[in-house]
Order: C-alpha cells, then structure tokens, then sequence
C-alpha cells in the first residue's frame, strides 16, 4: 500500500517538470485515437493477467498466489506510470489545455485533472484485481470498496502538494502584488514553507481522517483500556477513531499527528475482533512509542532532507546535462523536441533520485524505527509476547508470508525474531536504540553539507561561476547551430557585460549589430561601452555616439537618452548633452535621483566651458 505513495510522488513530478513544446506531436484527432487505443490496451492486458491468475487459484498455493497478486498489481502500477507518461511526454495532453482561461488562471486545477487520469489507471488495475483477491480470500468485501479503500489510502500523500501549490496559485491569482512579489524572493519562499509545513502539521491529519470517513471509538470497555494505556504512558491525543481501510477488514493500526489536537489514534475493527486485551495492548504500545521515539517529527526532517537534496542537486543535474558532449549530441540528433528531451532527461533523473531516497534512505529508517516502536512494548510491559502472537494472528488470517519484507517493514518474521531475541536479552534494545541515534547523525551531517552545496550553487560566487557558465555554453552551442541569429549575439554580449568582459561583449554586440541593425537595446549598450567603459584602451567615443544616436531614433526612453547624453558629453558637445538629460529626466518615473546627478555633471561642465 505504501508503494502507492511512491507511485503518485513520482507522477507528480512527471507532469511538474514536464515543458511543453510549442507545437504538439500529432493533432487532436490523432491524440484521441492514440490516447483511447492504449487505455484499451492497458485495460485489456491487466484483465487477462488477473484473469490468467484467478483459474490458477483452486489448484495453486495460497501463498504463492497472493504473491502473485501483489506482483501483478504493482507491474501494473508501474505500467500505469509509463502510460502517463506517455500521455504527457509522447501525446502532450497538456498541450490541449491551454486555451483554458481557469487552468491558466490556476495551474493546481488541471494538475488535478492529470492525477486524476492516473488515478483511473489505478482503478482500473483494483477494478480487475478484485476478482483473484476475492476468490482467494472468500471476503463480502465489494468491488467498490475495494477499489475506493486503495485510492483513500493512497491519495492523501498529494494533500501537501495541493496546499502548497493551491494557496500559491490563490496569491497568483489575486490582484495584490505585494504578496506575489514577496514569495517569489528566496526569503519569502523560505517563510512560505515553513508556513506550509505549519499548516500540514496542524490540519493535515484533521484533513486526512476526515477524508477516511473515521469515525471516533463507541465508548465501552475497549476504548477505556486505550484509554488508560495512553494515560500510562503520558501520552495525549485528540481522538481514537475506526480506520475503515480495506473495509476494516485488515488487523492493523497507525497513529498521526505531531501536536495532541490533531493527533489520532486509528484502530480497524478486524483489530478490536481478532486480538486479545492483551494482544491489542501491544499493538497500540507499538503506535505510542513512534510518538514517543519521535519518529514522526524524524518523517517531517526526512521530508526537508529531499528538499534539500532537490534544492541542490538541480543545478547540477542541469550543468550534468548541458556539460556532457555526449548527452548534448544525443539530444541534437535524435531529432526529437530540444525542450521536451531535456525535460524528460530532468523527470527521469529527479524520479530516480527520488525513488533512490525514498526506497532506500527513507526505507531504511522507516524499518528501524518500525523494530524500534516493537521494542517500546517493553517500555510498558514486561514481555512482548503479546505482540508475538499478534504477528502470528496476522499470518495466519491473512494468508500472508511471514518472510515477505518490503520496503518500510522488516517481514514478519524478522520482527518475530527479533522480539523473541530481546525477550532473551534486553540489550538488543538498547543496541537497537544506539544504531538509530547514530544513523541520525550521519544523515544530518550529511543533509548539512548538502544544504551547504546547495546554498553555495544557488548564491554562492561558485554558484553563479557556473550558472554563467552553462548560459555561456548553451548560447555558444546554439549560435554553431543557428550562427545568423542576432538574438543570440545579443544574448552573449549581455553575458559577457554582466561579467566584465568587455572585449568579448564588444565582438558579440556588434556581431549582433551586423546582422539587425535596429536593435536598440544593443545599439544602446555597445554606445555606453564605447562611451564610459572601465577599460579606456576600448572606448571609441565617435563609434558611441553613432550608435547612440541610432537607438535614439528607435527608441526614445530616459536609459537611452541618458546613453545619448552621455555619449555627446565624452565627444565635447556639452548643449547637447544637457538636452538630451533634460528630455530624459522629464519623461523618467522611476531613478529620478540619477538623471538628476547626471544633469548636474552635464551642467557643470557647460558652464565651466569645458
């Protein structure tokens, strides 16, 4: 079930880093088709491999089939991942959104839309799994519920990312600039997030149990012993609710919430049937202790950890791409959309990084802190024994193999063993306890010199060495490709003038100049070059005055009659350097203060008559 969150995290970034090219790949009537052939496709080969399976059940194991299942759903899953990305990338359904004023107006809207296709692929997988899953389970379980518990598990993973980007696009949308303006500075973005993370923490959970249809324990027997065991162990929440994941059909348990007033404890009801008190004790023992071990507040460090990592690692992913020789020849002669190809390499790059993250480094900790939460028993009680044989009920009701691990639990004997390990010596725990700690640090060490990397990259000098740099290239390489294009000499010679290197910043303008003589932007730059560069070996006062005369005819704005001011006052012609200020002050609205100094200077001059 947990993979689900990893499935839908990796659409979303599918569709977010995903750039549309200009022209779509094929037209709307060939977009349907194509788009209606592989849903039918799709459906098709999912029902005959459920189908293929569910002849298979009288005469195979039941183990093994239930293997089966799962391994059908989650090829499927994956299946249903590239399918999507098919539709963004090779189809660019997005494309045809375009000319929609409320999706533009808020992007949030027409993501929804495209998860929302992912999610009918989804439903489409549960849809044809429900018939093995209940042959092989005999469950009054319906198809609906079926489907309907594994989509509302799943898709609360995207509430941040809706409030984030939802609230964001609200701000966009209305008319007040200053707060537009403030989250698009890297303090704001910083003063947003903690917002956002502020507001997840707080209404997340209220959100999400809402979103399950929970409703709160009846009081009784039941609920006053978790009660009590909460109140043994000092432990404060907002609620003890039903889960009716999977119907409540599944022996299991959870707890969320940082803070007590959105805290919940969740108990399915094939929990309060199938345990013993003592059984039940355990099990909730096991959801105190990730409260009590932190765990929960490690989880919200995880998140930031990723990006953190993101944050970093995505300037280097683009100098990675556009340095490579290689991946840059691939990219030209494949003939496919130069922006749609970056654009996937960056999906497919961000996706492996984060399922690398995820499966891995947050796999890791998920499991130790699971063994850690078995080992809190201990903390209430003096034998986990209780839980032993809550493990062993869950085998055997379920069907499930007790050597089964995925990625966020030990399998069930493994945990097993474990406890029984610590029922013989209690210093397996505190073993247990001193591998976490110090896996802790490591992983904060190394989220701190990340962040160090990433500050560096992203505002540090190395940082804008290299952003220049891979501009610079980027520009080299088109210019080889399309060498008359004048934008791209103009492009360059702002480059170079930005980095002081005026020698080269001349050579580009007026290449730039050659090839379209009536850009004023251009004429006017390379007119103050000539007229007030550091380096006076490169001032060509008669060439400046030239040019700045040309952009004056093109163009008469206070920067450019400034660049003309200044260009007859290095020539001597002092009159007309004052009128010319003159006409630019007075039409000026913003920087007055500078047309005034300028001015001055210029009259200053006239009168001493120099």
């Amino acid at each position: 079930m947990f993979a689900n969150f990893i499935h839908f995290i990796i659409v979303l970034l599918i569709y977010t880093t995903y750039q549309p090219p200009e022209e779509p790949n094929f037209s709307p009537l060939e977009t349907s088709l194509l788009f209606l052939g592989l849903i039918i496709v799709f459906a098709y080969f999912t029902r005959m491999q459920f189908h293929i399976l569910e002849k298979r059940i009288p005469k195979d194991n039941v183990l093994r089939i239930d293997h089966r299942i799962n391994a059908i759903i989650s090829q499927q899953s994956v299946m249903a991942i590239v399918l999507f990305a098919i539709d963004i990338y090779g189809l660019n359904l997005t494309s045809f959104f375009e000319n929609i004023p409320l999706f533009n107006l808020i992007p949030t809207l027409q993501a929804l839309v495209f998860i929302g296709l992912f999610v009918f692929y989804l439903a489409i997988i549960w849809t044809y799994a429900y018939g093995p899953y209940k042959r092989l389970y005999t469950t009054d379980l319906s198809r609906r519920s079926y489907v309907l518990s594994n989509i509302s598990f799943s898709i609360p993973v995207l509430f941040p990312w809706l409030l984030l980007s939802g609230i964001a696009d609200i701000i966009n949308a209305l008319p007040f600039e200053p707060p537009k303006h403030f989250i698009s500075t890297p303090e704001g973005q910083v003063v947003y997030f903690i917002v956002f993370l502020s507001a997840v923490v707080i209404i997340g959970p209220v959100m999400i149990q809402k979103f399950w249809r929970c409703k709160p324990l009846e009081s009784g027997y039941l609920r006053s012993r978790i009660e009590k065991l909460c109140r043994r162990a000092g432990l404060e929440y907002a609620n003890i609710l039903y889960w009716p994941i999977f119907g409540g059909r599944m022996i299991t348990a959870g707890i969320m919430g940082l803070i007590k007033k959105s805290r919940y404890i969740l108990i399915t009801e094939a929990l309060l049937q199938y345990l013993d008190p003592e059984e039940m004790d355990a099990v909730i023992a096991h959801e105190i202790g990730h409260i009590k071990r932190k765990h929960l507040h490690f989880y919200l460090v995880f998140f930031i950890g990723y990006i953190f990592l993101s944050y970093t690692t995505f300037d280097l992913l683009i100098y990675f791409i556009i340095y490579t020789d290689p991946i840059y020849r691939l990219i030209s002669s494949s003939g496919i959309n130069y922006d749609t190809i970056i654009s996937a390499i960056f999906s497919l790059i961000i996706i492996i990084m984060f399922f690398i993250y995820f499966r891995y480094v947050f796999g890791y900790f998920m499991r130790n802190f699971e063994r850690q939460a078995d080992t809190y028993v201990y903390a209430l009680f003096p034998s986990a024994k209780p839980l032993i044989s809550t493990f062993k009920k869950i085998v055997a009701t379920t069907g499930q193999s007790p050597d089964m691990p995925n990625w966020h639990h030990f399998s069930i004997k493994e945990r097993i063993e474990y406890l029984n390990l610590c029922e013989e010596d209690k210093t397996h725990i505190t073993r247990q306890d001193r591998k976490i700690k110090k896996s802790i640090a490591a992983y904060l060490a190394a989220i701190v010199i990340i962040g160090g990397i990433g500050y560096n990259l992203n505002y540090g000098e190395t940082g804008r060495r290299l952003s220049n740099h891979f501009i610079e290239k980027i520009l080299l390489r088109e210019i080889n490709k399309t060498p008359d294009n004048p934008y791209l000499y103009s492009n360059l010679g702002d480059l170079y003038y930005n980095l002081n290197n005026y020698t080269e910043t001349i050579k580009a303008y007026e290449k730039s100049i050659g090839l379209k003589p009536d850009n004023q932007h251009v004429l006017n730059n390379l007119a103050w070059l000539y007229a007030a560069c550091d380096d006076k070996s490169l001032r060509n006062p008669e060439r400046a005055l030239h040019l700045a005369l040309n952009a004056a005819d093109l163009e008469k704005s206070p920067h450019i009659l400034d660049t003309l001011a200044e260009c007859y006052y290095i020539n001597g012609l002092l009159e007309e350097a004052v009128s010319a200020e003159l006409y630019a002050l007075r039409i000026a609205k913003k920087e007055r203060s500078y047309y005034e100094n300028q001015l001055k200077k210029f009259r200053v001059a006239a009168n001493s008559g120099q």
